[in-house]
């Protein structure tokens, strides 16, 4: 607390603070990288005005080199930032002027070519525009849910005080900047949880183009959404335009492989993960390992709670866990069929409460017509799908993968494939219920028609391979792919052949699909 206190003992130690906060891969390859842009930005177009926003070092590490892109494009470039190593945690003001001065230095071979500005350093407005309370309010309880796993929360904690006073701080230097700048575009990653997404809210209120982006499991893609959150995946106007286009041949083999290897525990493409952790065995493989007989079958399958993917996805329950138990309550007294609840296998990797404790709970003990197969369980999913008579889902893509072999589904939270003619798709808890009876008094009656399995197979082409853009650098492994794709590379020819439509649109270029 003590004035310039910081500032001095950088001053005589200017290095890195012992902290998480760690620019160092950035601070080793940006000056060869400033370099390298400067070279296109003397003969580049005029372009956009740009404010690039980021927190937490690896969202600037990887912001500051998209940035860096967009400027050798001939765009005017602002890089705004808050150092933050940790989201959840607090920070005492001197490590945190601290990071801020390790952050101006690793930063100092952008000047002249990119604008940076530390929030720190932004004189805040005021007030708070009454509209802005409660998108603060909303993104401080989304942060609390990522962060402990859970939809429910005590916000009386010090986690939910520290992301409302934050998000809070963010908000009035955020109003501050975007009105001294007048940003034609306004690019955050994410847009949905931590400052980034108050971020968003911001710019939206102040009637900038905002645009975010986030990465999926496959290596040189994004996702971009403009005045939208990326995280929603809002496919609406993709959908729009290519819903009347059939599939050709090429395109029907591309998406049959891609569901081939999902099934199969196989990569594809430029994947990074398998989908499953054993191959398909067949129907009567998972029905001796499941133990089930000849009553319909059920699937429900689940999602991670706290994923930024379903956060904010309620459409008539309160939250995805009493969902959940409300419709294995349900099946409790269906002795006539059989339950089989699929929990996400990313349990493994979540510090929340898992949803078999729900599961436990609402199903009153083990009867033996419901089946829970758990996260650490290698059974296939794909195997389930096959014996299913009807699927329930949340957001989760099982939900349009079992469409398209068939399957009647029921959607109960706002997935980016609802209302795309191949679900049923509830929105209150009697139209649920009713949807539930009516499909399992004749589960053969309501198999989709094969019109209805096309729409699926073509939507999620759509959705696999139309919705993402070619993109150079993931955030997972971004100094491996920067060694790919240096910056040098990514702005001359070919490498504009390939990722020149991604970056035009971070830049506020209109998405045509």
């Amino acid at each position: 607390s003590v004035p310039a206190a910081a500032a001095l003992y950088d001053a005589v130690r200017p290095r890195r603070p012992k902290t998480r906060y760690n620019l160092e891969q950035l601070a080793t390859h940006l000056p060869a990288a400033v370099d390298e842009a400067r070279r296109f930005v003397e003969r580049a177009p005029s372009g956009s005005r740009i404010l690039l926003f980021a927190t937490l070092h690896y969202w600037i590490e990887q912001a500051v080199m998209v940035g860096l892109a967009l400027r050798g494009l001939g765009n005017e470039v602002t890089v705004a930032y808050l150092p933050y190593g940790n989201w959840d945690k607090d920070i005492n003001a001197f490590d945190l002027q601290r990071q801020d001065l390790y952050t101006r230095r690793v930063l100092a071979p952008l000047r002249g070519i990119v604008e940076t500005v530390s929030l720190l350093d932004v004189r805040p407005t005021d007030t708070l525009p009454e509209e802005l309370a409660p998108a603060i309010e909303t993104a401080s309880g989304f942060d609390a849910m990522y962060t402990l796993q859970t939809e429910n929360f005590d916000r009386e904690s010090g986690l939910f005080r520290l992301r409302i006073a934050r998000n809070r701080a963010a908000a009035l230097a955020g109003l501050s900047l975007l009105g001294q700048v007048h940003p034609g575009t306004v690019l955050i990653p994410n847009g949905l949880v931590t400052e980034l997404g108050v971020f968003y809210q911001v710019a939206r209120y102040l009637g900038l183009m905002a645009v975010t982006y986030e990465f999926n499991d496959q290596r040189e893609q994004i996702w971009v959404a403009q005045n939208d959150i990326v995280m929603r995946q809002n496919t609406n106007d993709l959908w729009a335009r290519r819903s009347g286009c059939p599939l050709t041949n090429g395109e029907r083999d591309a998406i049959a492989a891609l569901e081939q290897a999902r099934s199969s525990r196989r990569m594809f493409g430029k994947g990074t993960r398998f989908w499953q952790d054993a191959p398909a065995e067949g129907r009567e493989a998972v029905r001796t390992r499941l133990k089930l007989d000849e009553r319909p079958v059920v699937l429900l399958a689940t999602n991670v709670l706290g994923d930024s993917l379903t956060l904010g996805r309620n459409v008539f329950s309160a939250s995805m866990a009493e969902w959940i138990e409300r419709t294995v309550t349900h099946f409790a007294l269906r002795r006539d069929m059989q339950l089989v609840v699929r929990v996400h296998p990313g349990e493994r990797l979540t510090k929340g409460p898992s949803m078999m404790s729900v599961i436990e709970g609402a199903a009153h003990g083990h009867p033996e017509h419901i089946h829970v197969i758990g996260p650490d369980d290698s059974t296939n999913t794909y195997d389930v799908m096959e014996v299913a008579s009807l699927g329930l889902v949340y957001t989760t893509t099982v939900g349009m993968e079992m469409a398209m072999r068939g399957v009647p589904v029921i959607v109960a939270g706002k997935t980016h494939y609802r209302g795309r003619g191949f679900t049923f798709d509830p929105s209150s808890w009697s139209e649920y219920f009713a949807m539930l009876d009516r499909v399992l008094g004749d589960p053969r009656g309501h198999r989709l028609a094969p019109d209805q399995i096309e729409t699926a197979w073509n939507y999620a082409y759509r959705f696999f391979f139309e919705y993402p853009f070619d993109f150079p650098w993931r955030l997972m492994h971004f100094w491996h792919d920067l060694e790919v794709w240096p910056l040098r590379r990514v702005l001359a020819d070919d490498g504009q052949a390939a990722f020149g439509r991604a970056f035009r649109c971070l830049a506020g270029e209109k998405i045509d699909w």
